[in-house]
């Protein structure tokens, strides 16, 4: 036991964080209240239902004792010093328990009251306080708005949620870390229904000190923890988040991860169309990529999925996407192939040596997408014969077994026989078309996954396969925070000598004043455009003129521009124009974009080119920056990018050089972080062999430094 000692400004290490987290030999409870009915009595209720072996100290200075137990009038009159208090009193009391912790050397305090940060000036002031209070003494806090912590491997119920009353907790492999303080109590008794449990709880609240990712590193060394359940509601502290990711997938520890806001009504809006196109919840996508984190939008999925994930481990470069089916009933399978398809997830058809091999055991199986063993589903011996066919043909990196009527009726059928088989080859998973609660007990005891529902079941293996490893060098980049302050936006040329710098290449260019006088030759036909930092979309002003053909036709387009800008905005007045050779032979137009943003760092974004980006809606983000691969990847799901694969007969595009381009601008990340925004676009994907050409640039500053020196155009 720690005793109590002077007071200490020395935050505890990582692991011994950890441990007060999860398993703190002493806990104290201030503003334990004797009145069983409410809240604030939970806490002390719960850890004695649950039997927590260590000292638990109710701390209440109005009262003898609390629930029968002897209350203590504060934390220095305790015995030894607790390793986690929990702060139960009102909002004012806070920082003056938090005081008394960081007096009597506590390493850890959770915050259930409200009213720091949330309540306008007055909030804000009180949460500055708090923490430099915290800070002070070195104690690490959890919240506030915090409903506790939960460990539930030692009847440690640190919380006020509700749902925690109930007996018999069980406990599992996944840890749970939610910013929501519902959820804990909703996944716990979700999962507890079909006999899954959780390796702890821990509601992180408003993430004043501690964020969700530190906790969750904090417990990395638990060895009761073999993967990580996480409920999201902002990406404000994606740093700390990010450096959890990649510790994570250094120690196959799996990662599943709900988030809130798929909607589209808190995307980013900006100059360029990187940001229209960028939303949030894109962003968040991005990161959760980048973390090899399985993301899943089906709440039932975020219960189930980490089973599947330890089961199939960590991913590979490739994800396997060979599925196959067996199933006692085709109905059933039919609804699972459905989810699966609509999710990208292709059902792989067995090879007709499967079913001659099936034929052989007596199965008569018609050739088709699954296998349906009818009634030879519900035989013990036939279920396990046709299982090892399927898993030793190579021809699948999952087998998913859905079963019918049996699972309810008659588990120790085709239930017990996929229990049997659980440790084959490949990775075996199920679900039951009937609501079969205790066949599903049965599976996940034998370390089978299975599933409630189709949509889960469809989830789960959709967000499995989705998953790439962790990029440890793009996640360490999320700890550096986004450039912020004034911003401004460079004119093209400058912007054409920051992306040409990377390689990016432009057309033949030359400026010319308002008289149409170039510097040098142009090269006809050209392109005209006015050259401000103040229109960084020139169609929108009149400011583009195609197809010049010559020094008369230059000096007329420079005229139009002119006279169309000053019907645009009166006070922008241009001295300076662009000069551009027109590039033909376009087989697609694409839009390269660069944003940093606020929450997630750099990101790179691939769409359709032209005038018509935002119509069309069709883009990939990825977290900057990115390998030849992802950039592949990004062409690949980037459906305008088609049209450069010959298309009806149509050219082939020289989708390497975009490939490239892509490349290049993502390594902006690393070069310029000083750039917080950059676009090209269109960028004009030429034949097959002939490269691809940017004809417009936008990058945006965070400082005010000069353009970069060099050639302004390759």
């Amino acid at each position: 036991m720690t005793q109590l000692s002077d007071r200490t400004a020395a935050a505890p290490a990582r692991s011994e964080l950890g441990r007060a987290l999860l398993d703190p030999r002493s806990v104290a409870i201030i503003g334990a209240s004797d009145d069983p009915r409410k809240t604030t009595a939970r806490p002390l209720r719960f850890l004695r239902a649950a039997g927590f072996a260590g000292p638990v100290y109710p701390v209440n200075p109005r009262r003898e004792t609390v629930l029968g137990e002897r209350a203590w009038p504060d934390v220095a009159s305790l015995p030894e010093v607790p390793d986690h208090v929990f702060v139960l009193t009102d909002t004012a009391r806070v920082i003056d328990a938090v005081r008394e912790c960081g007096e009597a050397g506590v390493p850890l305090v959770t915050i259930l009251s409200g009213g720091f940060g949330e309540g306008g000036p007055e909030g804000r002031e009180r949460l500055d306080e708090l923490l430099a209070t915290a800070r002070r003494y070195g104690v690490r806090l959890v919240g506030p708005n915090s409903i506790g912590v939960v460990n539930p491997r030692t009847g440690m119920m640190l919380t006020a949620n509700a749902a925690f009353a109930e007996a018999g907790v069980p406990t599992g492999p996944s840890f749970v870390a939610s910013q929501s303080g519902s959820v804990i109590g909703a996944l716990m008794t979700r999962a507890k229904a079909r006999g899954l449990g959780f390796a702890g709880f821990v509601s992180t609240g408003s993430e004043s000190d501690l964020t969700l990712g530190e906790i969750c590193e904090a417990t990395l060394d638990d060895p009761g923890i073999g993967s990580y359940t996480l409920f999201v509601e902002s990406m404000e502290n994606a740093g700390p988040l990010a450096r959890f990711a990649a510790a994570a997938a250094e120690r196959g520890r799996p990662v599943t991860v709900y988030k809130l806001g798929r909607s589209d009504a808190a995307a980013a809006l900006s100059v360029s169309h990187t940001g229209a196109l960028a939303g949030e919840d894109d962003e968040a996508d991005a990161f959760f990529r980048a973390c090899g984190f399985a993301r899943v939008d089906n709440f039932e999925a975020l219960i189930e999925t980490e089973a599947l994930l330890r089961r199939v481990g960590p991913p590979g470069p490739v994800p396997a996407d060979r599925i196959g089916v067996i199933t006692s009933t085709g109905g059933g399978a039919a609804i699972v192939v459905d989810q699966l398809e609509t999710r990208g997830v292709t059902v792989a058809r067995p090879s007709p040596e499967v079913f001659a091999r099936l034929a052989a055991l007596g199965l008569d199986v018609a050739q088709n997408l699954i296998v349906d063993l009818t009634l030879a589903g519900t035989r013990h011996d036939l279920v396990l014969g046709a299982l090892d066919v399927l898993r030793s043909s190579g021809e699948f990196d999952l087998v998913l077994f859905v079963v019918g009527s049996s699972a309810r009726l008659n588990p120790e059928l085709a239930v017990a026989a996929l229990a049997e088989a659980a440790d084959g080859p490949v990775p075996l998973a199920a679900w039951a078309l009937p609501d079969a609660l205790e066949s599903l007990r049965l599976l996940h005891d034998a370390g089978v996954p299975a599933f409630r529902t189709a949509e889960a079941c469809a989830e789960a293996v959709a967000a499995t396969l989705a998953r790439r490893p962790a990029d440890p060098e793009v996640l360490a980049r999320r700890e550096v925070p986004a450039p912020h302050g004034a911003v401004r936006t460079l004119d093209e040329v400058a912007s054409a000598r920051v992306l040409g710098g990377l390689g990016v290449a432009f057309p033949a260019t030359t400026t010319c004043d308002v008289t149409g006088a170039p510097d040098t030759a142009p090269v006809y036909p050209a392109v005209v455009k006015a050259l401000s930092n103040r229109l960084p979309h020139k169609s929108d002003a009149g400011a583009v003129v195609l197809g010049v053909a010559d020094a008369p036709a230059l000096a007329g387009a420079v005229a139009t521009i002119t006279a169309n800008v000053a019907a645009h905005d009166p006070t922008l007045d241009l001295d300076r124009f662009v000069v551009q050779e027109m590039v033909g032979d376009t087989v697609v137009e694409a839009l390269v974009g660069y944003r940093v943003s606020p929450t997630v760092g750099p990101l790179v974004l691939l769409a359709a080119g032209g005038v018509h980006t935002e119509l069309y809606g069709d883009s990939a983000l990825r977290l900057a920056p990115v390998t030849d691969a992802e950039a592949r990847e990004m062409v690949e799901e980037v459906t305008a990018m088609r049209v450069a694969r010959g298309f009806r007969g149509g050219p082939v595009g020289d989708l390497d050089a975009l490939v490239e381009t892509v490349v290049a601008v993502s390594r902006l990340a690393v070069t310029h972080p000083d750039v917080v925004e950059a676009e090209i676009n269109p960028v004009a994907v030429r034949p097959q062999g002939s490269g691809v050409v940017a004809l417009d640039a936008l990058v945006r500053t965070a400082d005010t430094r000069h353009p970069p020196e060099g050639p302004a155009w390759t």
